[in-house]
């Protein structure tokens, strides 16, 4: 079956609100492509200006994490309800960085894939090796044990339209990228688990984006694999770039 393309940026902690209102209208242009679905997840603090700005435009604004809880004794963190009542239809989960530094966990990102479903906020769930694993020869069964049980309890309807980041850790923000053939082993890898998770269907449906120091030059020939349905760009996302990452053919 065709999947849709989705092309997601993962703005990180840059730009100021006002920056990225400039940023989103620098882009609009470069990236009005109806073919794929364009996604810019940015910090929370710019979520409304960024809608506001992208509006009548094919970009849809995606929050860079959630909290698991409605609402509560919660400081820092943002509720999916604050989400959806702003126009958010995605949200990245379980991303490396907050694995590393914000003590996510496996567990944790099972909890806000729940949330986001039952709020009808597409979750990117993130999944990726690090270099030591990769070395070690462990990198499918440590990304099936992170894709079970992102999935624990989720209906194959839900899961059909999902959308799972694979990422390898040594390749964000470092320049390097996995090779076409790694990265279209792992996505396809990925593709197994969720069949043997679901049925054929499901897995056929949902989609799987590569990241990982994407650029221009890399995007079109891993855009063009089978089982690779798109990009979560860091660095490149910031800049016009991203505009021929997004019209990659």
């Amino acid at each position: 079956m065709s999947r849709k393309k989705i092309i997601a940026g993962n703005w990180k902690m840059n730009k100021t609100p006002s920056e990225a209102v400039a940023l989103i209208n620098e882009l609009k242009p470069l990236v009005a492509n109806d073919e794929v679905d364009v996604v810019f997840c940015v910090p929370a603090i710019s979520i409304i200006p960024c809608i506001e700005a992208a509006k009548g435009s094919n970009i849809n604004i995606g929050a860079e994490n959630m909290y698991f809880e409605e609402s509560g004794a919660f400081t820092g963190e943002i509720a999916p309800n604050m989400l959806t009542d702003v126009g958010v239809k995605y949200v990245v989960i379980g991303h490396s960085e907050r694995r590393e530094y914000f003590a996510e966990t496996d567990i944790t990102v099972n909890k806000k894939v729940k949330k986001a479903f039952e709020h009808g906020i597409t979750p990117i769930i993130c999944c990726g090796e690090s270099l030591e694993q990769r070395e070690q020869g462990v990198t499918i069964d440590f990304i099936r044990q992170q894709i079970k049980i992102a999935f624990l309890d989720i209906t194959a309807e839900q899961a059909k339209t999902a959308v799972i980041a694979y990422e390898p850790i040594w390749a964000i923000g470092t320049g390097k990228v996995a090779t076409t053939e790694q990265a279209q082993e792992v996505c396809a890898a990925i593709r197994v688990c969720i069949a043997e998770i679901y049925d054929q269907a499901t897995a056929d449906a949902i989609r799987i984006q590569y990241g990982g120091s994407v650029t221009a030059a890399s995007a079109p020939e891993l855009f063009t694999q089978p089982d690779i349905d798109g990009g979560l760009v860091g660095g490149a996302s910031l800049k016009p770039e991203f505009g021929k990452i997004v019209n990659y053919k």
